[in-house]
């Protein structure tokens, strides 16, 4: 039987997060025809049998290895039935009315093939990943000197829907045809980047992205491990996939410091981040957390803790969010039970 959204959900080893992700599009698709879809990448953390235990509702794919972003996804593309897909991280929150107000946009804007939304960051600020333009070598280099503004398409407003190039794979709706249309996720991509090549290829066919300004909170991976060798290395091959998939055929005047580029921030990053894990073990990095903004979800709708976590005065705090059933809070830096 059809549905008018499949949500889909690629998880490992968060646990906590996916939980806490599932309550909250749980009401997000009141008055929804909706299925929620967990991909499990073999986690070691008890996802699979916590998530079958306590929520029957959810279709769980459970894989017997790590099959990365793009394949776990596409395994669950192929077997959705919604009218529209959304691809959410299980690092995020959304807001009551957010579904509801993204799949309207879609349903009265035909040309749209996807949309993405307002990311907040824990301390309530705009993520610049919310409103991405295409990575060219120009955009790409001036990017990598470190110049953005182009890139994180600094002009549009926050406010109001703006067409966009790049779509967040964090919160990414697709709509079905579109993607009958263009083919799902390339799986060349292990993780990073098959959001940029997706959005890429809807522009290449026809269809426009769109920016809503509809509030998520993104924990922006924090479940990842960001400090190792294999980090730096898969997030900096993504880049070069991308780059010689639709840009290789470039003179190699043009291509050549692009590369060089990628390759020489794919070091300086791998260098600074073994200086930084050496100075926390040598004691030299302060341990200086934010104050916390403790907000339960029995006294909050979750679009109320993503209003008072956005409307902060300076100095932000950053948010932490406390589940009164289960007693567990989750903060950016830890869970408590």
């Amino acid at each position: 039987m059809a549905k008018k959204i499949s949500i889909v959900i690629v998880s490992y080893n968060v646990r906590y997060y996916i939980v806490q992700c599932i309550e909250s599009v749980r009401r997000a698709i009141a008055g929804l025809d909706a299925e929620i879809i967990v991909v499990d990448n073999h986690s070691k953390d008890d996802t699979v049998a916590f998530l079958r235990e306590n929520f029957p509702d959810v279709r769980l794919m459970a894989s017997q290895s790590n099959l990365g972003f793009s394949r776990g996804n596409n395994m669950a593309i192929r077997e959705a039935q919604g009218e529209y897909i959304l691809l959410l991280n299980p690092d995020t929150v959304v807001g009551e009315r957010v579904l509801q107000e993204a799949v309207s946009f879609m349903d009265n804007h035909p040309e749209a093939g996807g949309a993405g939304v307002q990311m907040l960051n824990v301390d309530g600020t705009c993520a610049l990943e919310s409103r991405r333009a295409l990575p060219t070598p120009w955009v790409s280099f001036m990017k990598m000197m470190g110049s953005t503004e182009r890139y994180y398409m600094s002009h549009l407003s926050w406010d109001s829907p703006q067409q966009i190039e790049i779509i967040s794979g964090a919160f990414c709706l697709l709509r079905r045809k579109a993607l009958d249309q263009i083919g799902l996720l390339d799986e060349t991509f292990f993780m990073y980047g098959e959001d940029i090549d997706m959005s890429y290829r809807l522009l290449k066919g026809g269809w426009q992205n769109w920016y809503l300004p509809l509030q998520i909170l993104h924990y922006k991976g924090e479940s990842t491990e960001k400090t190792s060798f294999r980090y730096v290395h898969v997030f900096y091959q993504a880049m070069l996939i991308f780059f010689r998939k639709h840009y290789g055929h470039l003179s190699l005047l043009i291509t050549l410091p692009i590369k060089a580029a990628i390759y020489f921030k794919a070091f300086t990053t791998f260098v600074q981040m073994q200086f930084h894990r050496l100075s926390r073990a040598m004691g030299n990095a302060e341990k200086c957390h934010p104050e916390l903004m403790v907000l339960d979800t029995a006294d909050h709708s979750y679009e109320e803790i993503l209003r008072l976590l956005s409307n902060q005065q300076e100095p932000r705090k950053t948010l932490g969010i406390r589940n009164s059933k289960t007693g567990i809070l989750i903060t950016p830096y830890e869970i408590l039970q």
